[in-house]
């Protein structure tokens, strides 16, 4: 009998050793084939909301480059100029315009796009008028020895009010950079001096009030303070420009129409600069909005662009300028709010198959996360169309897959941001805010793992069906430029039109699957949120 229960032993023993063995060979094949499974748990903190964004947070730049703009010994601008763009196209004007919300809601495009017309050339651009009558309007001409690599061109007053009625017919919310540099001269201490000449901005100001063109905001300069890009103003100077800009607003607009914002100054920011800006304006009430620019990833040119992407700790290092400009701004006690001005992740045009790829939506959500939470009211992408980081392909017209992260977030993720934390892996990245335009909360995660599927579970949600949208790059290329929606990808309609944002009806007692390298955005309508009442 001894031998006999030595030998089932053995036996057992054996078929332990066997099971472990597959366990652990399962695991390791699963690993090598990217199968990898964790968990995750999300808790969000619906009592009050921890910051609000305009309800058009979503914001892109049309800019000035010409088509012989080079980076690198690649030309990506083709003509996505504001003075040769051409804004008869159906894919452009679709992807901008407003539609009629079909069922259940949601709309099938921006409602409206918040468009910034503004860039380096801002500040080498003259207007047409009267004064300027018998002169030719001349386009961009390079020239290596200018102050942007271009001499000076001109606006024609056509060209205006043909961007205008695409304005109109796109109900868009334009932001237009007017030239700073008019009148200025060279200082000692290597700046550009002399009070701001406004009249030619005046002059475009107010054919624009005249014919009823609705202008958003006008802002004052680009790249201009601080330590600047090419050139810099002195802070005293540029408050008292920006005070002369507010009185040409007021003189202009009457009392019975909708007075345009004044946005300044588009630059790096530089905490002891911009704090002294809105002090040396606060008096006059002249400035409404404070603006920065950022890219984050670096020069274009940076082989490691995708890395830096992928890499948590890097994409947490920018909340240092987010919160530096919030507690300038609170302690200001000014009515001035902080915008994104312009960011496009990679300077110098964009990368190719990068910020034009499915991986930019990784960078380009986190960073639309992060800012809301800090209480950036809106944040301006570089580009709409133009360069290789543009929403939209500068020859097709194509949507490339941030444009599709853009209007997701637009339609679901509401003006009220959630406080929010990820228990787990620090690969996820996770943010909420009440719902659009129904009820509840949006959630909205970022897988940046390559071999890891994580399942989330939301701490607080209820068994009702939530609604799903998981995005992945086509064949699990992360420099494809097409995106899948729950694994459909996303195509122009042979008509033009922008297709559209269908979810998956999700069981809420199962968890979030989140597979590698994706994006869900996930609606919980029945979420218990006071602050979304």
């Amino acid at each position: 009998m001894a031998g006999v229960f030595r030998g089932q032993h053995t036996l057992r023993l054996l078929a332990v050793l066997l099971v472990l063995f597959a366990v652990m060979n399962a695991a390791a094949w699963a690993a090598e084939a990217g199968e990898v499974s964790d968990q995750g748990t999300v808790v969000v903190d619906s009592t009050a909301a921890i910051a609000t964004t305009d309800d058009n947070f979503i914001c892109a730049g049309l800019d000035w480059w010409p088509s012989d703009k080079c980076n690198y010994g690649t030309c990506s601008w083709g003509n996505a100029s504001v003075l040769n763009l051409d804004l008869s196209n159906p894919v452009f004007l679709n992807a901008v315009k407003v539609l009629p919300p079909p069922p259940p809601l949601f709309f099938s495009a921006f409602s409206p796009l918040r468009l910034r017309v503004g860039g380096s050339l801002d500040d080498e651009v003259i207007y047409e008028n009267e004064d300027r009558a018998q002169q030719p309007c001349i386009p961009f001409v390079k020239n290596d020895s200018a102050l942007f690599g271009y001499n000076e061109a001109c606006l024609p007053l056509s060209r205006w009010d043909q961007l205008n009625d695409f304005f109109h017919k796109t109900s868009a919310q334009v932001v237009f950079g007017l030239n700073a540099l008019n009148g200025r001269v060279p200082m000692q201490d290597g700046s550009l001096g002399g009070p701001w000449k406004h009249e030619n901005a005046q002059s475009l100001i107010r054919y624009t009030a005249d014919k009823g063109y609705d202008i958003y905001g006008w802002e004052l300069g680009n790249e201009l303070s601080g330590k600047g890009i090419r050139a810099r103003i002195d802070v005293a100077q540029y408050a008292a420009d920006l005070i002369s800009l507010k009185k040409v607003v007021d003189e202009i607009y009457s009392v019975d129409q909708v007075k345009p914002l004044v946005i300044a100054p588009g630059g790096n920011f530089e905490a002891e600069w911009y704090s002294e800006f809105i002090d040396k304006t606060k008096a006059s009430s002249s400035l409404d909005v404070i603006t920065h620019h950022m890219y984050i990833l670096g020069a274009a040119d940076d082989d490691h662009l995708v890395e830096k992407i992928l890499n948590s700790s890097y994409l947490d290092g920018v909340a240092l300028t987010f919160n530096g400009l919030r507690d300038v701004v609170r302690e200001s006690n000014a009515a001035v709010v902080a915008w994104v001005g312009e960011a496009g992740g990679a300077y110098n045009s964009g990368r190719h198959l990068v910020t034009d790829s499915f991986v930019s939506s990784l960078w380009y959500l986190d960073q639309l996360g992060m800012s809301a939470s800090y209480d950036t009211k809106s944040y301006c992408r570089q580009s709409l169309i133009g360069g290789y980081y543009g929403l939209l392909d500068a020859t097709t017209f194509r949507p490339n897959p941030d444009y599709y992260s853009a209007l997701l977030w637009h339609q679901l993720m509401g003006p009220k941001v959630l406080s929010t934390n990820f228990i787990g892996t620090k690969n996820i990245r996770a943010y909420s805010h009440c719902a659009r335009p129904s009820k509840g909360i949006t959630l909205v995660l970022l897988n940046l793992d390559p071999n890891t599927t994580t399942n989330v579970t939301v701490k607080g949600s209820n068994f009702e069906q939530r609604k799903e949208y998981h995005l992945t790059a086509e064949a699990g290329n992360l420099h494809s430029q097409t995106v899948l929606l729950n694994g459909e990808p996303l195509n122009v309609n042979s008509d033009g039109s922008i297709p559209a944002l269908t979810p998956n009806e999700v069981d809420g007692s199962q968890p979030i699957k989140l597979a590698p390298l994706s994006i869900v955005f996930a609606h919980f309508p029945y979420f218990q949120a006071p602050a979304c009442l």
